[in-house]
Parts: C-alpha cells; structure tokens; sequence
C-alpha cells in the first residue's frame, strides 16, 4: 500500500464532470445539507481546540457566498457538497464574529496532526485553491482582470480580444536523502529551530527530470554526487501549492560542501543516532523535523531500514 502522508489522501470526490454545470453548483449552494468551511487570510475555521473542521450551513454564510471568493472542493460519501470560502477581503470585524464565536481561525500546520485523518487534505485543496485566486486576479497574458469559472477550477480572462484560460498550478519540489551505508546527508537553515536537520529540498526546473533534480539539488546545495535515485512517496504542501516529491539517493562522493545560501550547515549522520532522536533518547544533538513532513517520513524509512 502506498504511503499516504499528511495532506493527502483527502475524502472527498472532487467531481470535476460536475464543475461546469451551473444549475447544479447553484442549487448545491442553496442546498441546506452542503457545507462551507471559511478561511481568513489562509487560516481555516475549526473548533475551538482545532480538533474539527469548521463546518457550517450555507445559510450561515449566505450573505458572503454571494460576494466572497468560494470553490467546490468535493462531494462526500452521501452526495454532500462541500465549499471553501475566502473571507481575507472582509475588513468589517463585526461582521466575523459569528465564525468566531463558533470557532477558531488557525494555521493549518499548527492543527494538522489533531484532525481526523483526511480533513487536512481537504483544508490544504481549500488553502492552495483560494490561495491561487488571490494571487492571479490579473491575465498573465495580457493584464486585464480575470473571473473565476468552473467552480474555482479555472480563471478566464475578461479582455474578449485575449480571452486566455488560467488553470491552478502545482510547482514539484523533490526533497531527498543521500545515503552512504548506514549514514544519511541532513542539512539545515538559519531559520530551523535549534538543533533541527531536515532532508535537502529544491524545486524542479524546466526541462528537468525527478531524478536530474535531485541529483542537482545535492550536488548545488552540500557539494555532494549521488547517482542511483529511488522514488518513496510525495506530498501536497499549500504553501502556497507546491508538491513535494520524496526520493532517497546513493551517494557516489562524502566531502561535503555547503553552498551558503541554501544551507547554514550539512553533516553525514548515522542510523543510530537518528534513531535515537526518533526515540526521543536526550543527547544527540539532532532534532527531527514533526511527523506531519515528508522529511520526517524519509527519515523514518531510514532509520527502519537497518
């Protein structure tokens, strides 16, 4: 079975044969079983202790869903539609008060891990969605104003001599252990807590495979050759919507050689000592990133591997 890491494996089918079908959309948005969670400046609604999403009626959100930026993000098991709802241009305090009174607005990796399994793939389709509108409100094209259609699936221009079609986009980012026996390539940032390593990251660019980004990837960042590379899992990260494509790769060289930029530091670490930093075990000086990161499942699989 494959892995399915957090952020993904959301419940909900996206019906996407349904998106164009305006009569349908309409009477789902009047339906008082569909449901419509908000999102202020990105942040969802969920319960006080962001253990549920906040879920609410669209007769509770009635007066913003006919003014404020809403996509479809699925159907449940029972038929039921589900919204996401921007509310980041209300700028009227008053007026969000019922929503928090009925909850709270939270960063979504702060409460991932406390949700049911599926919901923060649902928060994270709804953040990168709402996300992307806010950020391509203009034709890429040739400037003009955009609309949104295809119930937020796709933006069309409004000048009728461009008439250019805009389609959400998702950037992939390979992040990648080297491994040389029974030691693994870590690295970490200025900003990283204190004592934290992480796997390497990069985006892929044009005219690149996985496996080229990878290897580029090491190689720029910590000085590092690698060459067999080895696909383990991937996962949706919405911020603001990237992909993140987890491989491990055999290290063909160890000097390391940090660039300086991307890197504060890198060190070749044992599968001991990251077991026991997994363990909790005081002393080693490595920390992990959370369970809720690709990283920490690479490293995982690693240190399980002995």
């Amino acid at each position: 079975m494959s892995i399915v890491n957090t952020f993904a494996g959301g419940p909900l089918d996206r019906a996407s044969e349904r998106r164009t079908d305006a009569d349908w959309l309409a009477a789902q948005l009047a339906s008082p079983q569909s449901r419509v969670v908000p999102f202020f400046r990105m942040q969802p609604l969920v319960s006080p202790g962001g253990h549920a999403v906040g879920w609410l009626s669209t007769a509770e959100v009635a007066e913003f869903l006919a003014e404020q930026p809403h996509i479809l993000l699925g159907l449940d098991e029972a038929g039921v539609a589900h919204f996401a709802l921007d509310l980041s241009a209300v700028e009227d305090a008053p007026s969000l008060e019922p929503f928090r009174a009925a909850g709270r607005f939270m960063d979504l990796r702060a409460i991932a891990l406390r949700l049911p399994a599926g919901d923060p793939a649902t928060l994270a389709t709804g953040k990168a969605m709402l996300d992307w509108h806010a950020r391509h409100r203009f034709c890429a094209v040739c400037g003009n104003p955009t609309e949104m259609r295809m119930a937020g699936y796709m933006r069309k221009c409004l000048n009728t001599d461009c008439n250019a079609d805009h389609f959400p986009r998702t950037d992939p980012v390979v992040i990648m252990l080297a491994v040389r026996g029974d030691e693994a390539l870590v690295g970490r940032q200025k900003t990283f807590p204190s004592g934290m390593y992480s796997a390497l990251a990069g985006f892929v660019e044009p005219g690149e495979t996985i496996e080229e980004a990878v290897r580029r990837e090491i190689l720029e960042e910590a000085g590092i050759r690698v060459g067999a590379v080895r696909y383990h899992s991937t996962q949706p990260w919405p911020w603001p919507s990237s992909l993140m494509i987890g491989c491990f790769a055999d290290a063909e060289t160890t000097e390391i050689q940090i660039d300086g930029q991307e890197l504060e530091e890198a060190r070749w670490v044992s599968r001991n000592l990251l077991a026991a930093s997994y363990r909790g075990e005081p002393g080693t000086g490595v920390l992990l990133p959370p369970p809720m990161a690709i990283a920490h499942q690479l490293l995982k699989t690693f240190i399980e591997a002995q």
